[in-house]
């Protein structure tokens, strides 16, 4: 395959670079950050795409994330590379944060409690339904009997409580985002057309240089 790496990366060194990629984490936000200014694009569309990766790391779509963010970004009419770029806000330094707040203010909003001490962890809970996944798609293929315990508990204890506690904090730190990029952007934007203005500008008299050079050479 044309796109296939000549040297297959170690499955121990992909997991290593996702929790923390080459160069550290500060490396690859302003990474991140220099390719989203320079999308060819107007400051508010770029933004709204932002708003929409942002807000997409509050949802409990895990290994989805990109699509929801894409998703959410054409409905409101953003930049798509931009929200998928903004789901980077969502890295393994940030997600125990979120998670904790989205879960605490669903339980908050639901008038629940987040089960703690002798109860299943939360990590526990993500295997249980993983596990009950996995079990009960080879019982359904082989007619065994199913049995769902664990995915409802996780319905019931994590992803429900997060889906409905990730809104008012995802809208937050995502409106946030949204005005702080929108200027900033622009300013950008601004700097580098009066940049590559300035170069032409520079061609431009190059070239007039040599033209007027040639014509004094010939008379």
């Amino acid at each position: 395959m044309i796109f296939k790496r000549r040297d297959p990366k170690p499955v121990l060194r992909a997991v290593a670079e996702f929790l923390w990629p080459r160069g550290g984490w500060a490396r690859a936000f302003h990474y991140v950050k220099h390719r989203v200014r320079r999308l060819p694009d107007s400051p508010e569309r770029i933004a709204r795409g932002i708003w929409a990766g942002v807000f997409t790391t509050f949802t409990p779509f895990y290994g989805m994330h990109f699509i929801v963010a894409a998703l959410i970004a054409r409905l409101m009419r953003g930049n798509m590379l931009a929200s998928l770029m903004a789901t980077f806000f969502g890295n393994p330094l940030t997600y125990v944060p979120i998670g904790l707040a989205a879960l605490k203010t669903g339980h908050w909003l639901l008038g629940t409690e987040m089960e703690e001490g002798a109860q299943r962890s939360f990590g526990g809970k993500f295997w249980d339904a993983a596990a009950d996944l996995w079990l009960n798609m080879k019982n359904v293929a082989t007619g065994q009997a199913t049995d769902w315990h664990g995915i409802m508990v996780f319905y019931h204890e994590v992803f429900y409580p997060y889906l409905v506690g990730g809104i008012l904090p995802g809208i937050l730190c995502a409106t946030v985002c949204y005005y702080i990029s929108v200027p900033l952007i622009r300013a950008y934007q601004h700097r580098r057309k009066g940049v590559i203005k300035a170069k032409f500008e520079a061609l431009k008299a190059k070239a007039a240089a040599k033209a007027e050079a040639k014509r004094k050479i010939e008379e």
